[in-house]
């Protein structure tokens, strides 16, 4: 019995969509991927029918798309935003939340390839977990079949592409203004420690050092709790002094602006207060919060044209950074 392209793909171990790249000659898939198809083809003596190579014009037009948690303001705006975008190129999209650890992470993205979608699209750095080679496996092997866009993060492979923010250089900049503005003591909030979060860190440490302020590791916290549980944690840490703060997010930002009225302190007179994503609950709260605006349309956008000439046999920059700026509001005062 002659071997079908079904045949081919399943002994390969790829998707259909990948057996046609293959045949195409779409530079999108990995060399790797290409000699172990091409091997298979050669063993089994398979030739390409004209249906086969018609199979890139008469793809699904499916994309998977897989974040952490939908309930999340910036995943749910981005989801929203991708979702127009692709909609524009006549592409449809399956969703699933991945949660945060790495067996559902690697769960949600195999589930996803099996619905034979033409590329992945992740919207997050927790997606790389601590960018640590266990952690980031299935990525690599993920993206010998389509190719894989990464938002807010990045991971060096030829079929993996970043579409990412410049956290760094924009938390250096923030911390940077919180300096000029006479705070000394800057408290520095975060939730994990992804990709995106050390980005952060490490930007906020760089200001410190280039404005000669040591950088002291007791004003680094890691929040992983609600609103009010941290204003009372806050509240209980006696020791802690800081005259401003900063935060990876909105939400730990408001946690402080909570801390502040329940100190009868002023913001920002006496503690000033940066934010991070530009969310709408910067605007809602009282003070209205100062916050890095990360442009997630242009980031969704790009990520999203990209996709496309990659799907396309075109050549594609593998790293993109979109630009961030600072948005000021009432809890800062330069």
């Amino acid at each position: 019995m002659a071997v079908t392209i079904y045949d081919i793909a399943r002994l390969s171990g790829v998707s259909i969509a990948t057996i046609s790249r293959v045949v195409n000659g779409n530079p999108s898939v990995s060399d790797k991927t290409r000699e172990k198809v091409l091997a298979v083809m050669k063993e089994y003596d398979y030739t390409p029918n004209p249906f086969a190579r018609s199979l890139q014009f008469n793809s699904m037009k499916m994309v998977g798309i897989s974040c952490a948690d939908i309930k999340d303001d910036y995943m749910a705006r981005m989801v929203s935003i991708l979702e127009k975008k692709l909609h524009e190129y006549g592409y449809d999209y399956m969703l699933l939340c991945s949660g945060y650890d790495l067996e559902s992470r690697e769960h949600a993205v195999d589930l996803l390839l099996k619905k034979k979608v033409d590329a992945l699209i992740l919207i997050g750095s927790q997606f790389l977990g601590n960018c640590e080679k266990d952690e980031v496996a299935y990525l690599h092997r993920d993206a010998e079949q389509v190719p894989v866009f990464i938002l807010n993060g990045y991971l060096e492979n030829e079929n993996i592409y970043g579409v990412l923010g410049d956290d760094r250089n924009a938390m250096y900049n923030a911390t940077e203004s919180l300096i000029k503005a006479g705070r000394k003591k800057i408290l520095f909030l975060y939730d994990s420690e992804s990709y995106s979060s050390n980005q952060k860190m490490a930007g906020y440490e760089d200001a410190l050092r280039d404005n000669g302020i040591p950088v002291d590791g007791n004003l680094k916290l890691k929040i992983t709790c609600s609103l009010h549980e941290e204003r009372d944690l806050l509240l209980m840490r006696k020791d802690l002094e800081f005259d401003a703060a900063i935060a990876t997010t909105d939400e730990l930002a408001v946690g402080v602006l909570k801390y502040a009225k329940a100190r009868m302190l002023q913001v920002p007179k006496d503690i000033s207060v940066i934010g991070y994503n530009n969310s709408p609950l910067a605007d809602f709260v009282e003070p209205e919060l100062t916050s890095v605006d990360t442009s997630i349309k242009d980031m969704a956008h790009v990520a999203v044209d990209k996709m496309m000439e990659c799907l396309q046999g075109k050549k594609v920059e593998h790293k993109t950074v979109i630009e961030s700026r600072l948005v000021k509001r009432c809890t800062t005062d330069f």
